[in-house]
């Protein structure tokens, strides 16, 4: 009988440590982009998690939700992902982290990349976040000057350049402040265009040429991102040498892009996902710092435009499109 009852609680603890040990976890993965545009983005997310051994179906399901460039959806997109208890949120920018910030107050979120956490009121600060937001900080607007100064040495003769932005867009005052900064040292004048909207894309470029500006300075946003290809061709045809802050604009044919490794960013914010689902609070993880930067050069769109990239730069580059 004893044997019998011993072999019962063996068999009980036996199944027990079974299902502890195939807990499938369930992440949700909220964009206001489509997966088309951040395919890259989401690739080296899900590399970052097989790296630590999660495997889709297995032992996490993801749960992905795509606004397509419909930021109003993203509210409802987010009150989802929190009626679906999911594990833990992983945002790909502000415009995400906002509403699912506002969703709930429990679940962890992981920002995969924020330009400003603690200016954007997601943290307090970024050693020490509190409350149930942590993930990695992108340094945008910082950044901004450095594009400008490259733009200077590619284009020697530089006097003039049209900086296309959103104002609505989070961080884009401080990325045009420190546009501004760099432009005071380098005597270079700006002419800042919003593009609230695409309906806005043709009248800035009819105004920078208007203006005679000799190059063109994108600040992120995701009006501008989804319009990509319409930006970089129509900056082919006006002869416009171009700088972006987000690597699918090089790869639509823009001429150079200099800013964080953004899929570096997102497989980084797997170890985040990692450390949540092992216990640890998001309050407590610091937000972290790119550590990786990167120069892209497009010589096929330098040449469409009549442009000659300046040794000294192309030689800094850490990937050329030919």
């Amino acid at each position: 009988m004893t044997a019998v009852i011993l072999s019962g609680l063996l068999v009980t603890c036996s199944s027990a440590e079974a299902q502890q040990a195939t807990k499938i976890h369930r992440i949700g993965y909220l964009s206001g982009s489509s997966p088309s545009t951040s395919a890259n983005r989401r690739e080296a997310f899900q590399q970052g998690l097989h790296e630590l051994g999660y495997v889709e179906g297995k032992n996490i399901v993801i749960e992905w939700r795509w606004a397509n460039g419909k930021f109003d959806r993203l509210r409802a997109l987010a009150a989802e992902l929190v009626r679906l208890k999911v594990d833990v949120i992983v945002t790909t920018g502000p415009q995400a982290t906002r509403p699912t910030k506002q969703a709930t107050s429990t679940i962890p979120i992981v920002m995969a990349q924020d330009p400003d956490p603690v200016g954007n009121r997601f943290v307090a600060s970024l050693a020490q976040p509190g409350g149930n937001i942590t993930g990695l900080s992108s340094l945008a607007p910082e950044l901004s000057g450095k594009q400008l100064e490259l733009l200077k040495e590619t284009v020697p003769q530089l006097s003039r350049v049209a900086v296309f932005g959103t104002s609505t867009n989070p961080g884009n005052a401080q990325n045009l402040k420190e546009v501004e900064l760099a432009a005071k040292a380098l005597g270079v004048k700006l002419q800042y265009l919003d593009v609230l909207s695409p309906n806005d894309i043709e009248a800035a470029f009819q105004a920078t040429s208007k203006a005679r500006a000799d190059a063109v300075l994108m600040l992120p946003g995701s009006v501008l991102v989804l319009r990509r290809a319409q930006l970089t061709e129509l900056a082919v045809t006006s002869k416009l040498p171009a700088i972006y802050q987000q690597t699918e604009f090089t790869e639509a044919g823009g001429l150079m892009y200099y800013g964080t490794n953004s899929p570096d960013l997102f497989r980084r914010a797997a170890t985040y996902v990692d450390k949540i689902l092992k216990g640890a609070k998001p309050g407590d993880l610091a937000v972290e710092q790119p550590k990786n930067f990167e120069l892209i050069i497009n010589l096929k769109a330098a040449k469409q435009i009549g442009l000659t990239i300046p040794p000294n730069v192309l030689a800094r580059a850490d990937r050329v499109i030919k």
